[in-house]
């Protein structure tokens, strides 16, 4: 059974930092699995922020948190993280963990299988 769980979300003032935690167990294997972070806001599409490619050597980020926000991961841990420094108030949004992410250039999509989604987490930032 996959399981995906997402930790690190909190209530951050603007220009502050969080930084996101996710854990996958019940993977095939871990360290062949792509893995990315997604954020919604009530009434919006849920949308791609950041993923990572099974090694770690591909990377893609959205152009909102280009150069703000950080992924990565460890197969040791079967974790991925996501730093986010300089946080906007348009940060706020729940965000979630994925596995078994599908990476397409520049971009990255959704799992469509519900099991590889996590529960997400509240990432608030005040002005």
């Amino acid at each position: 059974q996959v399981q995906v769980m997402e930790s690190g979300g909190d209530l951050v003032q603007a220009g502050g930092s969080l930084r996101l935690s996710c854990t996958a167990s019940g993977l095939t294997d871990f360290g062949f699995t792509n893995m990315g972070w997604f954020r919604q806001t009530p009434g919006k599409e849920r949308e791609a922020v950041s993923c990572i490619s099974r090694e770690g050597s591909v990377t893609v980020y959205s152009n909102s948190v280009k150069g703000r926000f950080t992924i990565s991961r460890d197969n040791t841990r079967n974790s991925v993280y996501l730093q986010m420094n300089s946080l906007k108030p348009e940060d706020t949004a729940m965000y979630y963990c994925a596995a078994s992410v599908p990476l397409g250039g520049i971009t990255c999509y959704p799992p469509r299988d519900d099991k590889y989604w996590g529960r997400g987490t509240q990432v608030t930032v005040s002005s």
